[in-house]
């Protein structure tokens, strides 16, 4: 395993390896919260998706990151070196796919999956509800394309929600900043151009969809949907708001993965 490519960090005591991976925009500090909660039970594993935190940017390769794939073949190589089986995989937002991904790619490597705000496919698509049409992805890429800076302060706070603690939306917004610019354009288009329907009744590992209320990103439909497509799965709809429970709520999420695993 490149341990400085993905800026592996390993901590915690326990037969079993809980691993976080963050979302779109953000870094494995993202899971600082909830982690720790685990560190007594558990081995905890953190990393950073290629382009984001603390990883090797030199290690970016567009044409391997341009499927999720990509990244959960990253996953399964961090994994591997770890030698995990039956671990826990909790992934937040679009590395709820790639989690699902990785499970494929290496069965018996995660028993039990943790899905906090997944959507398979944020485009509408005839019955399927996304919660974007094609047009409004394509004006985000273009926001985001012309100002990354200025994407990043005024959808931050919509996408945290919780108006009312402004400090959230920063230091969401310090996040999106903090990402380099080309490659969080090529990972936007890949996360929000992304269909993994097809993948949901294949998934074999116990799984725990975690639904936020009031989720611009992720709407109630659409982690239901998650949770009917994937035959051994719990549903939980969560009183935290927006899409980053994480940060807003991590006593709530800590709470439902401990009774789930």
């Amino acid at each position: 395993m490149n341990q400085a490519r993905n800026n592996v960090k390993v901590s915690g005591a326990g037969s079993r390896t809980m691993m976080f991976s963050h979302g779109f925009g953000c870094d494995q500090h993202m899971w600082g919260l909830v982690a720790k909660e685990f560190e007594a039970d558990f081995r905890v594993v953190l990393f950073d998706h290629v382009g984001a935190g603390r990883s090797d940017l030199n290690a970016y390769d567009p044409e391997k990151y341009s499927s999720l794939g990509g990244y959960a073949d990253d996953v399964v190589e961090i994994g591997r070196a770890l030698q995990l089986s039956n671990a826990v995989f909790v992934g937040h937002s679009v590395s709820a796919m790639i989690g699902a991904l990785a499970s494929l790619k290496a069965p018996g490597m995660f028993g039990e999956l943790v899905m906090v705000g997944p959507s398979p496919r944020y485009v509408d698509d005839g019955d399927y509800v996304g919660g974007f049409s094609h047009e409004q992805v394509d004006e985000l890429l273009e926001f985001l394309a012309a100002n990354h800076l200025g994407w990043s302060a005024a959808m931050a706070p919509a996408i945290m929600g919780n108006a009312d603690r402004p400090e959230l939306g920063e230091t969401l917004a310090d996040s999106f900043c903090a990402t380099d610019p080309e490659i969080a354009r090529q990972f936007a288009r890949v996360t929000f151009f992304s269909d993994n329907r097809a993948d949901l009744s294949r998934i074999e590992a116990r799984t725990l969809v975690l639904q936020c209320s009031e989720d611009i990103i992720a709407p109630t439909c659409v982690g239901e949907y998650v949770h009917q497509q994937i035959p051994n799965s719990e549903y939980r709809l969560l009183n935290a708001t927006g899409h980053c429970p994480n940060l807003s709520a991590p006593a709530e999420v800590t709470a439902a993965i401990r009774a789930f695993v």
